[in-house]
């Protein structure tokens, strides 16, 4: 396996995390903004306040997602097992 062959695994298996990563922090995003919009507007000033829906939509995300996670993952394994075996 030459440098470049090393840089692609990389690139794609960084590119995976992303994929992999962004459906439950673009939730924790809008969760976020909305919460604390939803404080400004009303002038609740509670810290915990943010916690809980945070962690329930991430949850639910997380459920709602898996599967296409679980496919990425599965994919991109098989693309790996495949380079390993073609060596």
């Amino acid at each position: 396996m030459n440098g470049a062959e090393v840089m692609d695994v990389g690139r794609d298996a960084l590119w995976l995390t992303i994929q992999l990563c962004a459906p439950a922090l673009i939730v924790a995003l809008l969760v976020g903004v909305g919460i604390g919009l939803f404080q400004a507007l009303t002038q609740i000033q509670e810290q915990t306040l943010i916690y809980a829906p945070k962690i329930l939509a991430i949850f639910i995300s997380l459920l709602l997602f898996l599967p296409m996670m679980g496919a990425l993952l599965g994919s991109f394994m098989q693309t790996i097992a495949a380079r390993i075996a073609g060596m």
